[in-house]
């Protein structure tokens, strides 16, 4: 997937959360997927454009949802799983060693 084509799906997930954000960029990053700035600027690691589609739509929805909620209160939890069918828990634990970093 081309960073351009990314950029796109990320847009796309942005519309339907309902946020606006300012400005989405993809780089290096060796310790996480992505972040949020309490500015709106989001950054994705490049890695996550090769991960399976679920995973990558788990990170934008979770870095999206930041962007209204800046915790990970049952509020941020709820829209999470109702955006992907996943659990917080569920999608951590899932995740967790089998994605290739």
């Amino acid at each position: 997937m081309s960073v351009s084509e990314f950029k796109e799906e990320v847009l796309h997930w942005a519309k339907k959360v309902g946020v606006s954000p300012k400005e989405i960029h993809v780089r290096k990053m060796s310790r996480k997927w992505a972040s949020c700035s309490s500015k709106g600027r989001l950054t994705f690691s490049y890695d996550l454009l090769s991960q399976p589609k679920d995973f990558r739509t788990y990170v934008i929805v979770h870095e999206l949802l930041h962007l209204r909620y800046p915790n990970h209160g049952k509020i941020f939890r709820s829209l999470l799983k109702l955006y992907t069918g996943l659990t917080f828990k569920v999608m951590e634990g899932q995740w967790e060693g089998k994605v290739q970093r």
